[in-house]
């Protein structure tokens, strides 16, 4: 049985060859890549929704040199810490799947079963995250309508995507947890300092939310250095930095040959009450 709702009637969805099909016989096909389509057409706001083809490389090329490896792994260490035995997982804005394959490797190293899905928005990222890792489902979805039953997940990843609390609140089992990563205040702050006259910090605030329980904020914190100008522009480019830097900004920063930056993010880890 897949994590899977049908999008049309929220009947369970049955992988049976490459077809998603519901007790209704509503059906989605499934991509060569291994993704199928959840988005309903009255759902979408444009043709081609989510991350371009350009940021899902630009991502794809930044996280496939483990860049961001200490994030991804104190999820790995979370995931693993938080679930019983055979837990059921969703990545909502998994993107390329870097944390979401790692977050499932870690638990079947951890001598667990894990069941997990992943969606994202942008058919473009999705293709890469279904080529990464064949054991988890991808679907294109809105982590406002998430495809997956009432009560039906354990843990919930959610990394610098749209926070949709009424959703998560629904899909997440009594006593699961979700982890909320964000940039921390002087995330990639030495690349702001080249990109802006006067950088500012992300701001930090620690924020309850009804029904669940703040359990605790996990701070991650290294420095990274990239050796070419070709990561420099696919860590721009992968940031909201990219649309919003005055163009002398983004010279100075196309301009270096190599770059040291921290990176800095927390983890806030809530448990549904």
């Amino acid at each position: 049985m897949s994590l899977f709702t049908c999008p049309v009637c929220g009947e369970n969805l049955q992988r049976e060859g490459s077809v998603y099909r519901c007790a209704q016989n509503h059906s989605f096909d499934i991509a060569a890549e291994g993704y199928t389509y959840l988005l309903p057409p009255n759902r979408k706001h444009s043709k081609a929704p989510g991350d371009d083809k350009g940021m899902a490389a630009a991502r794809a090329a930044v996280l496939g040199k483990d860049y961001y490896r200490p994030l991804r792994d104190t999820l790995c260490q979370l995931a693993v810490s938080l679930t019983g035995d055979a837990p059921a997982l969703l990545d909502t804005g998994c993107g390329e799947g870097y944390y979401t394959a790692g977050v499932y490797q870690a638990l079947w190293d951890a001598g667990k079963r894990p069941r997990m899905a992943g969606i994202d928005i942008s058919k473009f990222i999705l293709r890469r995250a279904a080529k990464r890792e064949k054991r988890v489902e991808f679907a294109v979805a809105s982590s406002y309508h998430l495809p997956v039953g009432e009560e039906s997940i354990d843990l919930l990843l959610n990394c610098f995507s749209p926070l949709a609390l009424e959703e998560f609140n629904r899909v997440l089992r009594p006593g699961g947890h979700f982890l909320y990563v964000v940039p921390a205040a002087r995330h990639l702050w030495q690349m702001k300092e080249i990109l802006y006259e006067q950088p500012y910090p992300n701001e930090e605030k620690k924020t309850p939310y009804e029904g669940f329980h703040y359990r605790e904020i996990r701070r991650v914190a290294d420095t990274i250095t990239l050796t070419c100008q070709e990561d420099i522009h696919a860590l721009f480019q992968m940031t909201p930095y990219y649309w919003k830097t005055p163009e002398e900004g983004a010279a100075r920063l196309a301009a270096l040959p190599s770059l040291t930056t921290e990176i800095a993010f927390d983890v806030h880890v809530f448990q549904k009450l």
